[in-house]
């Protein structure tokens, strides 16, 4: 049987503002990215999502990010490998934390926005990630876009690693994702997405903006927990996958094994 993990970032709300409807996603995916302070999220909500994901048995992930919590993490910053090193380690540490308070266990980490972004093609940018989250705990997934220099680095440096697609994106003739400034970044129709999501899954396949196929690994869908279908989109993701014959299962957890 196939197997494949949904995955979706949370824990984003802060202070006053609330950001997601994290607690009925929660109960149809396998793994929670959840953001840890930086661009998103505080310690608060930090406790509050790893307190209920370990409840419900869905796997705990950290997603740390650039320090922009006025750009959701969403603006790119000209830091140097050093400094994104230890941004990595803090913000993991931190998730490890809260996890040990709640006797819980932290499964994998993903970047966040635009840290992810670059790391998907600054290969320094992507060591320094891979060894930060090693440095804290090589036991730890890393999820990085599917053919990815994020990818490459973690597997260089001796982490498992998840290939990541994307429920909602669409992508360019190189495996990356279309700018989010781009017009047709986003998909917005639920069964045109869904369709792309099971043909990733069982025939490794995607059409890319210009029309031509690409190949790609699908070992975990990220499904975005703030859009505000988010929700209704995560259902029938779920229920399309199942009846198609997939297992839904945290890449954390098949990476623990």
């Amino acid at each position: 049987m196939k197997s494949v993990d949904l995955n979706s970032d949370l824990g984003e709300s802060f202070g006053a503002y609330t950001i997601g409807n994290d607690e009925n996603v929660l109960e149809f995916i396998s793994s929670a990215n959840i953001a840890c302070g930086y661009h998103a999220g505080d310690h608060n909500v930090m406790m509050k999502t790893v307190k209920l994901a370990h409840s419900l048995g869905v796997g705990i992930g950290a997603h740390p990010g650039f320090p922009d919590l006025g750009g959701f993490g969403r603006r790119d910053m000209n830091l140097s490998p050093d400094e994104v090193f230890n941004l990595v380690a803090y913000q993991v540490g931190a998730i490890q934390g809260i996890a040990n308070v709640h006797q819980a266990r932290v499964q994998h980490v993903k970047p966040h926005g635009a840290l992810y972004n670059r790391a998907a093609k600054d290969y320094p940018i992507a060591k320094a990630i891979a060894s930060a989250i090693y440095s804290v705990n090589p036991d730890l997934v890393l999820y990085g876009l599917a053919g990815s220099e994020l990818v490459r680095a973690g597997k260089e440096v001796g982490l498992t690693v998840a290939e990541e697609v994307f429920a909602d994106r669409t992508y360019q003739p190189d495996g990356t994702l279309t700018p989010r400034s781009e017009p047709n970044a986003m998909i917005h129709d639920a069964d045109t997405a869904v369709k792309r999501v099971i043909r990733m899954v069982t025939e490794q396949k995607v059409t890319a903006v210009d029309g031509q196929d690409i190949s790609i690994n699908a070992d975990t869908i990220c499904v975005h927990g703030d859009e505000p279908e988010a929700l209704r989109f995560v259902q029938q993701l779920r229920r399309r996958l199942e009846e198609e014959g997939i297992h839904i299962e945290s890449a954390g957890v098949k990476g623990n094994e």
